[in-house]
């Protein structure tokens, strides 16, 4: 039986900071989400000047990213390179880049998912919060 570790709240703030700190140095205004391994939100965050759309999509990156245990963007090149099928499985949504797993000692254990910017862009910003683990 493995233990693994889950996301405090001073992490899910620790995180949150680091993106939000991201987001503002370049002027995006986004929304970022974090979540847990299960897919749980456990943050959310709508910036100034952000859509409202981004609150309903930053937490489907994170969710899928979470779920699949990979950044979400790989489920975007799947689909793109022809693998449509992969549309309909079921609980992954907002397939597309900006969604990446949060992984310790090889497990995940959460996610974060940001929306309202180009996607390499919104992946940017959830790796800059994420680095603040020092994972």
């Amino acid at each position: 039986m493995k233990t693994i570790s889950q996301l405090e709240l001073a992490d899910v703030r620790r995180i949150a900071a680091a993106a939000e700190a991201e987001a503002q140095k370049n002027h995006w205004a986004v929304t970022i989400a974090i979540v847990d391994v299960g897919g749980h939100l456990l943050w959310l965050q709508r910036l100034d000047g952000a859509a409202p759309m981004t609150a309903y999509v930053a937490p489907g990156k994170a969710r899928s990213a979470a779920l699949g245990r990979r950044e979400s963007k790989n489920f975007e090149d799947m689909i793109n390179n022809g693998r449509t099928s992969f549309l309909s499985v079921p609980e992954l949504e907002a397939l597309m880049e900006g969604g990446v797993p949060i992984v310790q000692d090889g497990q995940c254990i959460g996610a974060v998912g940001v929306s309202g910017v180009k996607s390499s862009e919104d992946a940017q910003i959830a790796r800059a919060g994420i680095a603040a683990l020092g994972l």
